[in-house]
């Protein structure tokens, strides 16, 4: 027999459970938290796109030489050739801003390579480590023959003095053949820095 009936009132043990109190739901466990994406700093974000733009600077001086300075040189006599290169090194040699442009290059891919690896922008850092590497190897490239060369030619002298006109040959060769490695070089990372900088961008969003 039911000991209470419909319509007869229950009673409750004291320090028993309330019949109006909220009944707890399934348990959750917590959620771990992930951490927020580092911010956009503004020494992060000056150092990419000086960066960014310097190589820019660069490509565009060497691919000019490509498919400009060089072939219309060669298209006049050798000591027009002599004297013209001769000039051309003469005036970047001495040109402050060139000088600048052509280390800070470096000096800023590589920078900004470890503040994004710190900053915890992995993917970001490759990208900008990679335009580093590249531009590394121009330098390498540069030092090892096109100023070699630039000197030769220099140690020739007075073109209107010059009989033997070897080094043009050397320049017509070797020369512009290196310095499209370095536009290619240069180019290539242009497109990684501008690839990082699409990246550092959805990453600081």
């Amino acid at each position: 027999m039911n000991p209470n009936p419909a319509g007869s009132p229950q009673h409750y043990s004291a320090g028993g459970p309330s019949p109006y109190q909220t009944q707890p739901g399934p348990y959750a466990p917590p959620q771990p938290h992930s951490p927020a994406p580092a911010g956009r700093g503004k020494a992060a974000t000056v150092l990419l796109l000086v960066s960014t733009i310097l190589m820019g600077l660069m490509a565009g001086l060497f691919f000019a030489f490509d498919v400009s300075v060089m072939p219309g040189l060669a298209a006049g006599d050798e000591r027009t050739y002599v004297t013209a290169m001769q000039n051309f090194n003469a005036a970047i040699d001495g040109n402050a801003i060139f000088g600048m442009a052509f280390v800070l290059a470096l000096l800023a891919s590589a920078a900004s390579a470890i503040v994004e690896f710190r900053k915890g922008r992995r993917t970001v850092a490759i990208w900008v480590g990679a335009a580093t590497v590249a531009y590394f190897l121009v330098l390498m490239i540069t030092f090892s023959v096109n100023i070699p060369l630039n000197n030769e030619l220099a140690d020739a002298g007075d073109a209107a003095k010059l009989t033997d006109f070897a080094i043009v040959d050397k320049f017509k060769g070797t020369w512009v053949s290196t310095n499209i490695v370095r536009t290619l070089l240069c180019t290539a990372a242009l497109t990684a820095l501008s690839r990082a900088l699409v990246l550092y961008g959805r990453a600081t969003r």
